[in-house]
């Protein structure tokens, strides 16, 4: 498991002391340390924030104002790693490239509705749910996972690149394309929030990476990152608590809430299997594609859903929180191997 910020971040060395060129020592020794085990820890800290949110809602709804700044901050920290000349990866690779934007925009968010009908006829607030969180971009935290299994990185990188710049657009669209009029919608207002949480966050880390040739990345990647799964957790017990209130676990709804949720997820992570069978797609790529077609960026979702939609629209993404991250250690294992011997 790849679990420095050098080894994942291009442009920087991997196991040296930032603007030194020698071992990570002291402070940033000890931040380098946390962060792998935060890491490791990742299918355990996104279902602990969902738990805090809703066990302290009154503590945690009050950093609902700060959201978008935090999670702007999270978005900088994962595009540190970032280059603009990641999406030649794009350019020379359209195959691969075509089919996660139709398997992830496309029938992703057909399935999510569908599913979402039969499982809740008649619940608008869930179907928007679901559909918001299958239109999502791709996660940020997917990189993690398709290093573990040696898959394409610099593939991987290119589609959080373009899937993230084209958010403001596509989820937007998406939701207003299926949903029509079942459901108010102000996109305008839809697509600022997340050019302010992920767009420009996005371009900033870029930009800094390339002006700087690595130096600036190399120099904060090592507290940034530790800080920013903190943050992460912190972001999600406050999207978990606005909604705690109207949440009864013992009601029905929840629970085929969750279990439609754990099945669209399945099926995310096995319909980015079965796109690695289309000709032209070698094995590094049919294994990031597992995981950039199988994750969304569920916190974005949960924040989105909370601003601009009913709170239950959240709900899909809040209990996603729990299993997403699991499920990809699960289906990783099931539908690749152990990570040391994914060579397919």
């Amino acid at each position: 498991m790849s679990t420095s910020p050098y080894s994942s971040a291009p442009g920087s060395v991997k196991g040296t002391q930032p603007g030194t060129g020698g071992p990570p020592r002291g402070l940033a020794a000890a931040a380098l340390r946390l962060n792998a085990l935060l890491e490791r820890a990742m299918p355990i800290v996104t279902p602990t924030g969902v738990v805090l949110g809703f066990l302290f809602p009154d503590v945690f709804v009050r950093l609902r104002p700060y959201i978008p700044w935090l999670f702007g901050l999270i978005t900088l920290a994962g595009a540190l790693k970032l280059r603009a000349r990641d999406l030649g990866a794009a350019a020379t690779s359209p195959i691969p490239v075509l089919g996660f934007f139709a398997a992830a925009h496309v029938l992703m968010p057909l399935i999510a509705l569908v599913v979402s009908r039969l499982v809740l006829p008649g619940d608008t607030e869930a179907a928007a749910g679901f559909v918001l969180l299958f239109s999502a971009p791709t996660a940020v935290a997917g990189f993690i996972w398709v290093s573990i299994y040696k898959g394409d990185e610099a593939l991987a990188l290119a589609l959080i690149l373009l899937d993230t710049l084209a958010a403001p657009f596509v989820m937007p669209f998406t939701v207003s394309a299926l949903l029509g009029t079942g459901i108010r919608l102000d996109g305008a207002a839809m697509a600022a929030s997340l050019a302010l949480m992920v767009v420009l966050p996005t371009i900033l880390g870029v930009t800094l990476n390339e002006s700087s040739r690595g130096r600036i990345p190399g120099a904060v990647r090592p507290y940034l990152a530790p800080l920013s799964k903190i943050l992460l957790a912190l972001v999600i017990a406050a999207n978990s608590a606005a909604v705690a209130p109207g949440v009864d676990f013992s009601r029905p709804r929840v629970w085929a809430v969750g279990a439609a949720g754990i099945g669209l997820t399945t099926a995310a992570f096995l319909l980015g299997k079965a796109l690695g069978l289309v000709p032209g797609i070698g094995p590094a790529r049919r294994r990031g594609l597992v995981f950039t077609v199988g994750l969304r960026n569920i916190s974005a979702v949960a924040t989105i859903a909370i601003a601009f939609f009913p709170e239950a629209a959240a709900l899909p993404a809040v209990l996603g929180m729990f299993f997403q991250q699991t499920l990809a250690a699960v289906f990783g294992r099931i539908l690749l191997g152990k990570p040391s011997d994914s060579s397919e």
